[in-house]
C-alpha cells in the first residue's frame, strides 16, 4: 500500500505486471478512508474509530498523530498495523504491543485490532537504525508518545464500547415453502464450504484471561468490611495499572545494566506465557493462590512473585521513583532497635540492651552516610536528624505493610555490601522487595485457625441478681469474650490483601514480570490439574 499526503490529491493503482486491470485503484478526490475501504474491505472500513492527539511540548515530546483503530464490533485473530512515520511505511514493535495490551485489557474476548495511524514529527527524533532493513525505527521519547496515543485510544475503545452491533442471521424463503419435501431439500442445497469447527470437549474452560467468569469469588456471599472499598475504586486501579510504564531511560550505570541483563537473561519463556495469559481463580490458603493457565490448573506462591516483581520494578524504576510520604517522620534509631528487640528470643531480660543500642546507633549513622545516595536512587528519603520520612512507590496502588519498617531498616543497615556498587543495588533492591513483597499480616487470620488469637477467657462469676459468687463454693463458669476491634482490623487487613493480590499484583504481572527459571523448580508454579487428564480418568466413569 503506497501511502501519498492527500492534500496533494495524488492518486496510486497497483497491480500485477501485464495486467489488464489493477487490483486495486484509488481515485484523487478519496479519503483515507475510502482508501482503507479499497484495500481492505468495507468490513474494515466499517468498524473504524478516528483518532487524533498531539504533544507541543519542547521539553518532552513534539508530535502529531492521526489516524483509525478498529471498533469493539471488529473481530479478527490477528493484529494489522499500518504505521506511517513521516510519511515513510514503518514497523514499531513497542506501539504495537501498547496498542494490543489495551485492546486486551478493554475488549471482553480480545478481538486483535486494525490500526492505521500517521505520525509526524521532527526527522532527529527518529531513530531508523534499530534494524538493517531500516523497517523498525524507535523514536525519541518514545515511552512518553507510546502513552499518549495508548491513553487516547483507551478513551476511544471505551466509549465506542458502551453500544456493540451483531450480525442477525437470516433464513432463505424457499427454506420455508411449504411444497418442498425433506428429499427434496437434501438433494438441492448446495454442499457446505467447510464444517463448523467445535473446541473438543477436554478443551473446554469455564474461563480464560480475557474471560475471567469462574472466578472462584463469583460463587461466594461477598461480606462488607468497613474501611475497604472495593468497587468505586476498581476501574481506578485497573486504569492506573495499565497505564503507569516505567521509565524508559535508566540511570547510565553499568553495574544497574548487569543487573537489568540478569533478568532478562534469566527469563523462563514457558513461565513467562503462563504470567501474560493466566487467570486469577483465588486464594487456596494464605500463601497459595490458584491460577488457571489454558487447561491447566497451577498453585502459585504470591510471596515470591510479589517479591520477584518489586525486585524487577526496583530495577526498572531506578532513581524514578514517586513517592509515599509518611504522616510523621519516623525515628531510625527506634525503629532498628525494635526489630533487635522482636529477634531477642528472651524479649523479657534485660542483658544485652546496651548493646542493642549501640547496634542500632551504629547502623542508623550508617544509613545517615548513605541518605542522598538513598534518596536519589531508591527514593528512601532519611533527613541529617536520623528520621525516615519518605518512601519510594514500586507499584501503583500499593503500599507496603508499615509494621515491617523496623525489619526493612535493619536489613539497610547490616545486611549491604555499600563498598560494591552491583552487590549493593542488588542487596538493596531485594530489602526493598522483600519489605514491599504481600507478605501475610501479622495479625493472624480471623477465618481460620487463628480466631483463638482473638478470644479472651472472661469468669462470669456473677449470679443472676448480680452478686458476687465464690469460687469455693460454685463452680465458675468460663466465657470467650472476642476483642471485636483487633478483630475487625485483622479481617481488614487480610481482605485488603486477597484485594491487592488479584486486582494489583496479578494485573502488574502480566505487564511487568519476567519470571525466572528458578520459579519453574523452587515451587513458586505447580502444576495441580490438566483438564485433558482429568478427562481421561472420568471418561472411564
Amino acid at each position: 500500500m503506497l501511502h501519498f499526503r492527500w492534500e496533494l490529491k495524488r492518486f496510486f493503482c497497483y497491480g500485477q505486471h501485464g495486467a489488464v486491470r489493477a487490483d486495486v485503484h484509488s481515485v484523487a478526490t478519496s479519503s483515507r478512508l475510502d482508501a482503507i475501504r479499497s484495500v481492505y474491505g468495507p468490513s474494515v472500513s466499517c468498524n473504524l474509530i478516528k483518532l487524533e492527539t498531539s504533544d507541543s511540548d519542547p521539553v518532552g515530546s513534539i508530535f502529531s498523530m492521526d489516524g483509525f483503530i478498529s471498533s469493539s464490533n471488529y473481530m479478527a485473530k490477528k493484529t494489522t498495523m499500518v504505521l506511517f512515520i513521516n510519511d515513510r511505511l514503518v514497523e514499531c514493535t513497542a506501539l504495537k504491543r501498547a496498542l494490543e495490551i489495551v485492546y486486551a485489557a478493554t475488549l471482553p474476548k480480545a478481538s486483535k485490532p486494525f490500526i492505521y495511524m500517521s505520525i509526524q514529527l521532527p526527522p532527529e527524533h527518529v531513530d531508523v537504525n534499530v534494524h538493517p532493513t531500516k523497517r523498525e525505527v524507535s523514536l525519541l521519547n518514545q515511552e512518553r508518545i507510546i502513552e499518549k496515543i495508548q491513553s487516547v485510544a483507551e478513551s476511544k475503545l471505551r466509549s465506542s464500547n458502551t453500544s456493540r452491533v451483531f450480525a442477525e442471521q437470516t433464513l432463505d424463503p424457499s427454506q420455508l415453502s411449504p411444497f418442498s419435501s425433506s428429499k427434496d431439500s437434501q438433494t438441492d442445497s448446495p454442499p457446505t464450504a467447510s464444517k463448523s469447527q467445535k473446541t473438543p470437549v477436554n478443551k473446554i474452560v469455564r474461563t480464560d484471561a480475557m474471560d475471567p467468569a469462574g472466578r472462584l469469588d463469583a460463587y461466594l456471599k461477598a461480606k462488607p468490611l468497613e474501611g475497604l472499598e472495593r468497587n468505586p475504586s476498581l476501574t481506578a486501579v485497573r486504569s492506573a495499572v495499565r497505564l503507569r510504564r516505567n521509565p524508559k531511560e535508566t540511570a547510565d550505570l553499568t553495574s544497574l545494566q548487569e543487573l537489568i541483563d540478569d533478568v532478562e537473561r534469566n527469563c523462563h519463556s514457558d513461565l513467562l506465557d503462563v504470567v501474560r495469559h493466566c487467570t486469577f481463580i483465588g486464594m487456596a490458603d494464605e500463601i497459595l493462590a490458584l491460577l488457571q493457565h489454558g487447561t491447566h490448573l497451577y498453585l502459585a506462591n504470591v510471596v515470591n512473585l510479589s517479591k520477584e516483581i518489586m525486585y524487577q520494578q526496583v530495577l526498572r524504576r531506578f532513581a524514578h521513583f514517586n513517592a509515599i510520604q509518611l504522616s510523621e517522620p519516623a525515628p531510625v534509631s527506634d525503629l532498628i532497635m525494635l526489630a533487635l528487640q522482636e529477634e531477642d528470643l528472651n524479649s523479657e531480660s534485660t542483658d544485652g540492651d546496651e548493646l542493642k543500642q549501640n547496634i542500632a546507633k551504629l547502623n542508623s549513622e550508617l544509613l545517615k552516610e548513605k541518605m542522598e545516595m538513598l534518596e536519589e536512587y531508591f527514593g528512601i528519603s532519611i533527613n541529617s536528624e536520623g528520621y525516615l520520612s519518605m518512601l519510594p512507590v514500586i507499584l501503583d496502588q500499593h503500599t507496603p505493610d508499615m509494621d515491617r519498617i523496623p525489619d526493612f531498616l535493619l536489613t539497610l543497615g547490616n545486611d549491604i555490601e555499600w563498598l560494591d556498587e552491583k552487590n549493593c543495588f542488588q542487596g538493596i533492591a531485594a530489602a526493598i522487595a522483600n519489605f514491599y513483597a504481600m507478605h501475610p499480616p501479622l495479625l493472624p487470620n480471623p477465618s481460620g485457625d487463628g480466631m483463638h488469637f482473638y478470644k479472651r477467657k472472661a469468669t462470669d462469676n456473677r449470679d443472676d441478681e448480680g452478686n458476687t459468687i465464690e469460687k469455693a463454693d460454685i463452680q465458675v463458669e468460663e466465657k470467650d469474650e472476642i476483642d471485636n476491634d483487633l478483630l475487625s482490623e485483622a479481617e481488614t487487613a487480610w481482605a485488603q490483601r486477597e484485594w491487592s493480590i488479584q486486582h494489583v499484583l496479578f494485573p502488574s504481572m502480566r505487564l511487568f514480570l519476567k519470571p525466572p527459571a528458578s520459579m519453574a523448580t523452587n515451587g513458586t508454579f505447580v502444576k495441580v490439574a490438566s483438564l485433558e487428564k482429568l478427562y481421561k480418568v472420568f471418561e472411564r466413569c
